[in-house]
């Protein structure tokens, strides 16, 4: 019985594997460059989407989960702050209008935040 659960075990995570999409071969290698101009693609993957700034209302603060609660149009939604952006939460109060720097990835979907700033009060336009 334990041969057959073994063989059966094994055979499932063969199909698992098996069912994976095949790897596609890498592009070919660019023409060499100098030393200087490798760097900044070196630390390109880690800033690899797209970011966009967002006004918010901070509703809650955490600083040990590094997360931020804002209001949002129907319910609060809680995102996730960068490591950067931490200092300037620990100067956020609740109730407070913000600008939020927020990080996507390729694919549009919300990662992180990595700036906050105060939102900029307009002066009252006079008649």
């Amino acid at each position: 019985m334990k041969k057959v659960s073994l063989l059966l075990s094994f055979a499932f995570v063969a199909a698992i594997a098996g069912a994976q999409e095949p790897v596609k071969p890498a592009a070919p290698a660019a023409p060499a460059a100098p030393a200087a101009a490798q760097k900044p693609a070196e630390k390109a993957p880690a800033m690899a989407g797209k970011t966009h700034e967002v006004a918010a209302e901070a509703v809650s603060i955490d600083i040990t989960k590094k997360t931020l609660t804002v209001k949002g149009e129907k319910e609060n939604m809680t995102v996730l702050v960068d490591d950067k952006a931490l200092a300037s939460l620990k100067h956020v109060k609740a109730g407070e209008k913000l600008t939020l720097t927020c990080l996507d990835d390729e694919k549009g979907a919300h990662l992180k935040v990595t700036a906050i700033a105060k939102a900029k009060i307009e002066a009252p336009v006079k008649k």
